[in-house]
C-alpha cells in the first residue's frame, strides 16, 4: 500500500482486511502460512505474495514499474495471432511482439462518480471524493461525516470514521446483506457457505425459497429491517458487505442509516423522504468503479452497459485467433484469486492447443445469450453484470482441461477425501487433484485445512470435553451424511 493514489492502480486504505478467509483465497497449489489470521490485513496480503513469487521464482520474469501504453494485432494477425506491445519504463518507450497476451487490470481502477446525480453539490462548501481517494480516518476527527453507498468500501469507511469524526451518516439507496467474517460456530463465514453439497441445495431450490433462506440467515444475525439496512430488491443477488461492526455502531449511534440524497446545500444535505436539513462536512462517495481498456482499440475488446463481449468471461469471442485473455473481470461469490488463477491455467491449455474453443460464430451466440441475463429460476440470481456462480463457474473451467475432480470415482477409491470435498469448503486446493498442473500436496492440504483455520484462533488452549449426547449426535449426522452421499451419486 503507497500514501498516496497512483492513476491507473487500484488503491488501498490502511486498514483493509481480506473478505475471504486465507484457505479460500489462496493460490490452489499455495497455502497461506498456518500461522496467518484467517482474515488476512493487506499487509500480511503482500508478504504472501512475496512468498509465492520467492516459492516459484517469478521475480525474474516480471518487470515492474512499466505502464503498457499499447496492445495492438500485428499486421499477420490473422495467421500467426501475435500482438505489438508498446510500454515505457523509466522514462524509455519500447516496442515488443508477443505470442499471447493475458489483461489482469481489474475492475477497480476507474472510480464511478457520478456528481450530476446529486443535486447542488457544485455549490457544497466542504469537501468531496471518491473513496478511492482514502487512507486514513485522521482526517474525519470531530467533523460530520456522510458517505455515499452501502458497498464493502462505504461501510468500512463510515465505520472507520464514526470512532473519530462528530457524527456519521451512511446513505444508501438499495441496502445490502450484512454479514460477519465470523460466521456459524465462529467458523470463517465462507468455510460454512461455500461447500458444493450447499451449493448443489441452494441450486436445485427455486429461487423465491432460496432467497427466504438468505433472507432467514441473514437476519439470524439482525434485523435487517430494524436497521435500516435491508436490501430492497431480495431475489436478485448483491455482493453482501463484509462488515464485523457495522450494526454495532448503528446500535450505538455512531453511524446513522439514511437513504439516498435529495439535495446538496452549503454546508448540509437533504435526504429523501426527511425535510430536515443535515449538517455535513465532508462526502465520501463509495460509488464503486467503471473499468475500460485504453491500450486497447475497441475493435479488441468493446465494453458495453459494465460488461464486453468476454467468452467465458476470458476471451474477446469475435477474434480468430484467441491469443489474448481478459483475467480477473468478473464478480463471482467467491475469491478472486483462485478465480484468476483458474482462468489463467485454463488459458494456458488454451494456448497450448490442450483444450479448445468453438468457432468465434459460437462463442459469440454464448456471449449474448449470457448477457440476456435470463434466469432458470432456481437458485441464487445472478442477473447483474459480471456476477457468476463461483463454483459452477470454476467447475466449467476445470472441466475443459480435465481437472475437475471425480466424487463419484473418489467415493469408492477414497471416502474421506471424497467426503471432505464434497460437505467441507471448496477451498483451491480441489483444483489441483488432477489435469494439468496436479499438486501431490492438495490431498492433505484439503485434510487438514481446519487444522490452519483453528490455529490461527486457538492462541489459547483449552480441553475440549464432549458429552455422550454430543458424541452420539455427530454419529447420528455422519451416518446421515453417508445416506446423502450414497443417494446423491449412486
Amino acid at each position: 500500500m503507497t500514501e498516496h493514489v497512483e492513476e491507473g492502480r487500484a488503491s488501498l486504505y490502511k486498514s483493509v482486511v481480506s473478505n475471504s478467509s486465507k484457505e479460500m483465497s489462496c493460490y490452489s497449489d499455495f497455502p497461506f502460512p498456518e500461522d496467518y489470521p484467517n482474515f488476512v490485513p493487506n499487509s500480511l496480503f503482500l508478504e504472501y505474495l512475496k512468498l509465492y513469487a520467492s516459492q516459484f521464482n517469478l521475480l525474474k520474469c516480471i518487470q515492474f514499474k512499466t505502464k503498457v501504453c499499447s496492445v495492438t494485432k500485428c499486421p499477420d494477425f490473422a495467421t500467426s495471432g501475435q500482438w505489438e506491445v508498446v510500454t515505457l519504463h523509466e522514462g524509455k518507450q519500447s516496442s515488443a511482439i508477443f505470442d499471447a497476451v493475458m489483461v489482469c487490470t481489474g475492475f477497480l481502477t476507474n472510480p464511478y462518480l457520478p456528481l450530476d446525480s446529486f443535486p447542488g453539490l457544485k455549490n457544497f462548501k466542504g469537501q468531496y471524493f471518491h473513496s478511492r481517494q482514502y487512507k486514513h480516518p485522521d482526517i474525519f476527527k470531530d467533523k460530520r461525516v456522510l458517505v455515499v453507498g452501502m458497498g464493502n468500501s462505504g461501510t468500512d469507511i463510515a465505520v472507520e470514521a464514526s470512532h473519530l469524526a462528530k457524527k456519521v451518516f451512511l446513505s444508501t439507496t438499495g441496502g445490502a446483506w450484512v454479514i460477519s467474517r465470523v460466521f456459524d460456530s465462529g467458523y470463517p463465514w465462507d468455510m460454512i457457505f461455500m461447500t458444493r453439497f450447499q451449493n448443489m441445495v441452494r441450486n436445485f431450490l427455486p429461487t423465491p425459497i432460496v432467497s427466504w433462506l438468505i433472507s432467514k440467515k441473514m437476519n439470524s444475525w439482525f434485523n435487517h429491517v430494524n436497521y435500516g439496512v435491508a436490501p430492497e430488491d431480495r431475489t436478485q443477488l448483491r455482493e453482501p458487505v463484509l462488515n464485523d461492526e457495522l450494526p454495532g455502531r448503528i446500535i450505538t449511534g455512531k453511524v446513522l442509516i439514511k437513504p439516498s440524497i435529495k439535495e446538496v446545500k452549503e454546508n448540509s444535505v437533504i435526504f429523501n423522504n426527511t425535510p430536515k436539513e443535515e449538517p455535513i462536512d465532508i462526502i465520501i462517495f463509495a460509488t464503486g468503479y467503471t473499468f475500460a481498456f485504453p491500450f486497447l482499440d475497441e475493435s479488441v475488446v468493446k465494453v458495453e452497459d459494465g460488461q464486453a463481449s468476454l467468452y467465458k468471461y476470458i476471451l474477446p469471442a469475435h477474434l480468430p485467433k484467441p491469443t489474448l485473455a481478459v483475467i480477473g473481470l468478473i464478480k463471482p461469490l467467491g475469491s478472486m484469486i483462485p478465480t484468476g488463477e483458474t482462468q489463467a491455467r485454463w488459458v494456458v491449455q488454451v494456448l497450448k492447443g490442450a483444450a479448445t474453443v468453438p468457432p468465434p460464430s459460437v462463442m459469440m451466440a454464448e456471449v449474448n445469450e449470457r448477457k440476456k441475463n435470463k434466469h432458470s429460476g432456481f437458485g441464487l440470481c445472478y442477473c447483474k453484470a459480471l456476477q457468476s456462480d463461483y463454483i459452477t463457474y470454476i467447475d466449467d473451467l476445470l472441466t475443459s482441461i480435465n481437472a475437475k475432480p471425480d466424487l463419484r470415482a473418489m467415493l469408492l477409491t477414497d471416502p474421506r477425501l471424497a467426503l471432505s470435498i464434497f460437505f467441507g469448503p471448496c477451498t483451491p486446493y480441489h483444483f489441483r487433484l488432477t489435469g494439468p498442473g496436479k499438486w501431490k500436496g492438495a490431498r492433505n492440504a484439503i485434510l487438514t485445512q481446519w487444522d490452519r483455520a483453528l490455529k490461527a484462533t486457538r492462541t489459547r488452549i483449552v480441553p475440549e470435553s464432549p458429552s455422550l449426547f454430543e458424541t452420539l449426535f455427530k454419529l447420528f449426522s455422519f451416518l446421515a451424511l453417508l445416506v446423502a452421499v450414497f443417494l446423491v451419486f449412486l
